[in-house]
């Protein structure tokens, strides 16, 4: 962790307050329960508001601590997904020749 006199929370605390309110909307359930069949988790939001809360009105060591180790798991679990395709490095030798036209059976 940085010098607390110069670190700043990740995101504003609006952006928090912005994220738990999402979560806890009638739409957002809908939609996360009818793709992963279970309510959206919602309450590190709300804690991740407190802890921004908290450093803006104290400057707790521990408000800054648990923002970070929040953030810090969601860039992980952003990460642990493989990519679905495999990327080029440069595109196909003829890439520019006329697509094969297909013979119809008259």
């Amino acid at each position: 962790m940085a010098d607390a006199g110069g670190w700043r929370p990740p995101r504003p605390c609006e952006a928090y307050r912005a994220e738990w309110t999402l979560c806890r909307s009638a739409g957002h359930l809908l939609h996360h329960y009818y793709v992963h069949g279970e309510r959206p988790a919602c309450e590190q939001w709300r804690r991740d508001l407190a802890s921004c809360q908290e450093w803006e009105e104290r400057r707790s060591a521990e408000a800054q601590r648990s923002l970070c180790e929040s953030e810090r798991a969601r860039v992980q679990a952003t990460r642990k997904h493989a990519l679905v395709w495999t990327l080029r490095q440069s595109p196909p030798a003829d890439w520019h020749l006329p697509l094969p036209q297909e013979e119809k059976d008259q």
